[in-house]
């Protein structure tokens, strides 16, 4: 039995699967990655400095435009594959607990509940 295989066993026969995810599953739902290059008007800045104190010291017009622009992105955002994927496994009776760094709430969209 291959390694795919196994793990494949493994999931069909568990009753509680730990999913844990980061901001590359909302990828595929459009909203990018820090690690993803800006385009258009962001091109050029940097994710990560954006959301400091300084960055807002230095230019809050700058910063209040990129966190509209964010809340946006999420607002219009609708679960992927991944997402209806991981809510479908708990639907077939495993209890599906989601370990998740996101805010963007797409795993409850797609009807997730148990989600930190």
């Amino acid at each position: 039995m291959t390694d795919y295989e196994q793990a494949v066993k493994a999931l069909i026969e568990a009753k509680r699967i730990v999913v844990s995810t980061g901001a590359g599953i909302s990828q595929e739902s459009g909203i990018p990655t820090y690690r993803d290059g800006l385009t258009g008007l962001w091109a050029g800045h940097n994710p990560q400095y954006l959301e400091t104190a300084n960055a807002f010291r230095e230019n809050p017009q700058l910063v209040w435009g990129w966190y509209l622009w964010r809340r946006q992105q999420v607002a219009r955002a609708k679960p992927n594959a991944g997402h209806i994927a991981i809510h479908q496994m708990a639907s077939l009776g495993r209890k599906i607990s989601i370990i998740t760094q996101n805010i963007d709430d797409l795993h409850e969209k797609a009807g997730s509940r148990l989600c930190t």
